[in-house]
C-alpha cells in the first residue's frame, strides 16, 4: 500500500531544495530559474518513529525497518496553468495522481532569487495555485456533465447518480470554493473516482530564511492563519538549513539543530505531518529478525492490515495477538505482556490501532 505527497508551488520557492534535502540525493535539479524541475521526480522516505528503535531494543531485533512515505516533485506552476501556460497540462496530469499535496510557500526575502510575480506574497501565492486546481477542477467537470445528463434524461440509473454528485462540486467551484468544500457526506469514495485536484488534502509548508527557522516570520504567520481557516497545518522550515542538514553525519545533526533553537528537523515534521494528512497509522510487528513498522489509514480493520505484510495473510486470516506499544516496551516484550494478561486475541471486525504491536495468524 503506497501513499504519495505531491510537493507542489510557484516556481523558485525552493520545492527542489526541499525535495532534495527530504531524499537526500541531487535527483531534483534546483537552480534559480523557473521549471528546472520537468519531469516528477520520485522519492521515499522513512517516516520517523522512535517507537520503533525502542521495539527494536525489546525485541533484540537484528534489524529495524520503518515505514515510509513516497514524495513527488512536480514542476513550477504559473498563473495560467489551467489553460496550458508554461508547464500547466503536465502539472495538472502529475499532481492528478498524488494522494495529497504539499504547497511550499515562499516566505522569505532574497533580492538575488526572482519571483515569477515580481513579490513576496504567500497567500497570493497560495491562491494562485489553488485558482488554476479549481479551474482545470472546473473545466473537468463540465466537459463531462452534458454526456452525463443525457445519459441521466434517458433514466440511466448510474448517470443519474453522477449528475446528482457533481452539480454540487461545479457550483463551489463557480463560486471560487475548492471542490473539497461540497463533498456531499458520505460520498467521499465517489467523489474520489473524479480525481480532482482540489478534494485533496493540503499542507502548507513555509519556507523561511535561516533566522526564522525556529520561530517563523509575518510571512509565514499569516499562512498559519489561513491554514487554521481552512482546517489543515502549516510547518515552517528553510530550505537552506534542511538541505545542509541533509548532508551532515547523522551524529552531528542534532548538536546542530540545538544551536539553531531547534528541536528536530523541518523535513521529520513535514513527513510526520504529511502522515498526519493522509490519515495514516502505524502497526508494528517484532521479533528477533526485525521490528518493522507498517502504514495503513485509520479505520482498518485486522484482516485489510494483514495484506499490507501480504495477500496470503487477509485470505487465511484467522486471528491477530495484539499487544499495545506502551504495554509491549513496559513488559518487556511478548513473553511478559502475556503474562501479564496485555496480550488480546483480536478477529476480522478488530480496526487496528495506532502503535500495535501485531502477530496475525492465518491459514492458506
Amino acid at each position: 500500500m503506497g501513499f504519495n505527497c505531491g510537493i507542489v508551488g510557484l516556481p523558485n520557492v525552493g520545492k527542489s531544495t526541499l525535495f532534495n534535502a527530504l531524499t537526500q540525493t541531487a535527483a531534483a535539479q534546483a537552480a534559480n530559474y523557473p521549471f528546472c524541475t520537468i519531469e516528477p521526480n520520485i522519492g521515499r522516505v522513512a517516516v520517523p518513529d522512535p517507537r520503533l528503535d525502542a521495539l527494536a531494543r525489546v525485541g533484540k531485533s537484528q534489524k529495524i525497518v520503518p515505514t515510509s512515505l513516497e514524495f513527488v516533485d512536480i514542476a513550477g506552476l504559473v498563473r495560467g496553468a489551467s489553460r496550458g501556460e508554461g508547464l500547466g497540462n503536465q502539472f495538472l496530469a502529475n499532481i492528478r495522481e498524488v494522494d495529497a499535496i504539499i504547497h511550499v510557500l515562499r516566505c522569505f526575502e532574497d533580492g538575488d532569487i526572482t519571483h515569477v510575480e515580481g513579490s513576496v506574497d504567500p497567500i497570493r501565492d497560495a491562491e494562485t495555485v489553488e485558482t488554476e486546481l479549481m479551474l482545470a477542477d472546473l473545466d473537468s467537470l463540465e466537459k463531462r456533465l452534458p454526456a452525463a445528463q443525457k445519459k441521466a434524461k434517458g433514466g440511466d440509473k448510474e448517470s443519474i447518480a453522477l449528475v446528482a454528485l457533481m452539480e454540487p462540486l461545479i457550483a463551489a467551484l463557480t463560486a471560487g470554493r475548492p471542490a473539497r468544500t461540497a463533498v456531499p457526506a458520505g460520498e467521499e469514495a465517489a467523489v474520489a473516482r473524479l480525481q480532482l485536484m482540489t478534494t485533496k488534502p493540503v499542507l502548507y509548508v513555509c519556507n523561511v530564511e535561516e533566522g526564522s527557522a525556529a520561530t517563523g516570520n509575518a510571512h509565514s504567520a499569516r499562512v498559519a492563519e489561513r491554514a487554521a481557516a481552512e482546517g489543515t497545518s502549516a510547518v515552517v522550515v528553510s530550505a537552506a538549513i534542511e538541505a545542509e542538514i541533509s548532508q551532515m553525519p547523522a551524529a552531528d545533526r542534532a548538536e546542530f539543530l540545538e544551536s539553531l533553537g531547534l528541536e528536530d528537523s523541518g523535513l521529520d515534521r513535514i513527513i510526520r505531518a504529511g502522515y498526519a494528512l493522509l490519515g495514516l497509522v502505524t502497526y508494528f510487528t517484532c521479533g528477533p529478525k526485525e521490528a518493522r513498522a507498517w502504514t495503513i489509514t485509520a479505520g482498518t480493520k485486522a484482516p485489510q492490515a494483514a495484506a499490507v505484510i501480504h495477500n496470503d495473510f487477509e485470505r487465511g486470516f484467522i486471528a491477530a495477538e495484539t499487544i499495545a506499544y506502551a504495554d509491549y516496551v513496559a513488559l518487556g516484550g511478548e513473553a511478559g505482556a502475556k503474562e501479564a494478561g496485555k496480550m488480546r486475541v483480536e478477529g476480522k471486525e478488530y480496526v487496528v490501532k495506532d502503535g500495535d504491536v501485531l502477530l496475525f495468524r492465518f491459514n492458506v
